[in-house]
């Protein structure tokens, strides 16, 4: 549930702190944020940049505005050691507890591992003695969470990945050099990469220049979705990669400015769109089993290790190939001004390196796929086994698209109300993503705990967006509770499937895009029914359901 006030810096609460405290507060800083929405207001504009930047200046102010009271809570605060958790063993730590055999736990079962130590131990978890990394320090208090976000500075530290951040500034360092991307990048690297790409990427004007493009693709896709039916008008047993098809066929067309033929008919197993998707699958979903079951990579090659790297390098490769050939197109095309051309055209223009370019495709593919495949297939899970919950979708679709033919544009995608919530309320009870997290730059005092800098901090959506204290009836699948003008208990910071802050996922607006039209285009047209037994959700990067999705696709009157 999205609250504009919540948003907003709350400049009042930071100069009644400065008052009681004699600290000073800034002044222009407020003014500054009166400047920028007045603006926003006059010229259309997208603010959101600016907004981010105003609000990571309100956290340093309310950090800055009285540092001996900071001091006072870690003297105060109870020793790092004391905190709860699964006890390490000697020599072996917890490392072995997700160990093929011996282990007690599985990489799949982390959704429920995640619940479990919030069941055992409590609002604050530690998982201490792992090869090769940080302590991983669970938080399972929304206020805390709150806290932790909106006390982080403008170049936030979020774990993820090291076996990614090993390739960019180790095996690859050749082609990544010093601006090796967003995903898996920190610091100034990361600030200073996603300064050059954040301006055109994250503007809704730019976003609403490809409905147009993600609805021709997923136009292609449900027409391929009619001719894969069977015999019981379902989907094949391996409908889930046909899913990743279209995201990719999606992803493609955005980032790379073509579309790369992922929805031809009978794909074979070696063509390019295919080892792209396999290629994106076995990177992602073997993050978690090397950097946690398999940690040896850290001092030998394993052949886990070494296919990963021939995986990534098969992505810097194709992403170059279509770099190329957008280059070769830009130097002809006629653009009477910046905004005629495409977003990769933008970038292109504005960063004379062509790898600036590539290295966010490749961000974007690498992490989008997998993604936003696994969120739609729990999301059409989810309506497909709720008819009463689809038929209400169909009902506003109908009154929003009085034709299925109607072409969608920004103002009609906004009107899907119940659309937006449905697929919040979905990830609010099976997030995709079973938590976000940050590396902690300075010692924090969290649940009245001292700890130090550098622990990873987890924040286990999958947990906090399905507890009562911060959700009212979490168990009851409601979508209404996201509508504005709900007033049920939602807390803001209990489910963010997208992070928060300036670490937010960068490519969202594209990916909420690509999933509003496929539902809109697919459940304007077709009733989807799943008529097999109930199936599981795992993990395998994503939190997904874990079987064949036989959906049954029947044609609306």
């Amino acid at each position: 549930m999205s609250c504009p006030e919540r948003d907003r810096p709350n400049w009042q609460m930071v100069q009644a702190y400065s008052v009681q405290h004699d600290c000073t507060a800034r002044n222009e800083t407020v003014q500054s944020w009166q400047m920028v929405q007045a603006y926003s207001v006059q010229h259309d504009r997208d603010v959101t940049l600016e907004k981010q930047e105003m609000s990571l200046a309100m956290s340093q102010i309310v950090a800055d505005l009285c540092p001996h009271h900071h001091e006072e809570n870690l003297t105060s605060a109870r020793p790092y050691r004391d905190i709860p958790g699964p006890r390490p063993l000697p020599f072996l730590g917890n490392t072995w507890r997700l160990l093929p055999v011996v282990g007690q736990y599985q990489v799949s079962d982390l959704a429920r591992i995640s619940q479990l130590f919030h069941d055992q131990y409590g609002d604050i978890v530690k998982l201490s003695g792992l090869i090769g990394r940080p302590d991983l320090l669970f938080v399972y208090d929304a206020d805390e969470i709150e806290r932790a976000y909106r006390s982080e500075g403008p170049t936030p530290f979020r774990p993820s990945m090291p076996c990614l951040v090993h390739y960019k500034s180790s095996v690859r360092r050749d082609f990544f050099g010093d601006l090796p991307g967003v995903v898996g990048v920190h610091g100034e690297r990361w600030r200073e990469f996603r300064t050059k790409v954040q301006r055109p990427i994250l503007q809704p004007r730019t976003v609403r220049k490809y409905i147009q493009p993600i609805e021709e693709v997923t136009s292609h896709f449900i027409n391929r979705m009619c001719e894969m039916k069977d015999l019981n008008q379902e989907m094949p047993s391996d409908f889930d990669n046909e899913i990743h098809k279209w995201s990719l066929e999606c992803i493609g067309r955005v980032a790379l400015d073509t579309r790369l033929g992922c929805l031809d008919k009978d794909l074979a197993e070696d063509s390019e769109p295919q080892r792209i998707i396999d290629a994106a699958k076995y990177a992602l979903r073997n993050v978690a089993i090397l950097e946690l079951k398999a940690p040896f990579w850290r001092y030998i090659p394993t052949p886990l290790w070494t296919k990963y790297v021939k995986n990534m390098d098969f992505f810097v490769e194709v992403c170059m190939k279509y770099i190329g050939d957008a280059l070769e197109r830009l130097k002809v095309k006629e653009a009477s001004d910046h905004d005629d051309l495409s977003l990769l055209e933008r970038i292109l223009v504005d960063n004379p390196d062509p790898k600036i370019a590539c290295i966010l495709a490749l961000d974007l593919i690498l992490v989008g796929i997998d993604t936003i495949s696994m969120a739609v297939c729990s999301i059409l899970y989810q309506l497909a086994t709720r008819p009463r919950e689809q038929q209400k979708l169909y009902e506003e679709l109908v009154r929003v698209l009085p034709s299925a033919d109607t072409p969608l544009n920004y103002q009609l995608l906004d009107s899907m109300v119940y659309l937006k919530a449905f697929v919040k309320e979905v990830f609010r009870q099976y997030s995709t993503v079973i938590g976000n997290g940050r590396t902690l730059q300075q010692d924090a005092v969290i649940c009245g705990y001292r700890v130090p800098k550098g622990v990873q901090l987890v924040f286990p959506t999958i947990v906090t967006g399905n507890m009562a204290r911060y959700v009212s009836k979490p168990d009851v699948f409601q979508p209404e509770r996201w509508f504005k003008q709900s007033d049920t208990k939602l807390h803001p910071f209990a489910s963010l499937p997208y992070g928060h802050g300036a670490r937010m996922c960068l490519g969202r607006r594209f990916a909420d895009t690509e999933i509003q039209v496929l539902l809109a285009k697919l459940i304007r047209s077709y009733k989807l029914e799943f008529q097999h037994a109930p199936l599981d959700y795992k993990v395998t990067f994503m939190y997904a359901p874990d079987g064949a999705l036989r959906f049954k696709m029947t044609p609306r009157c």
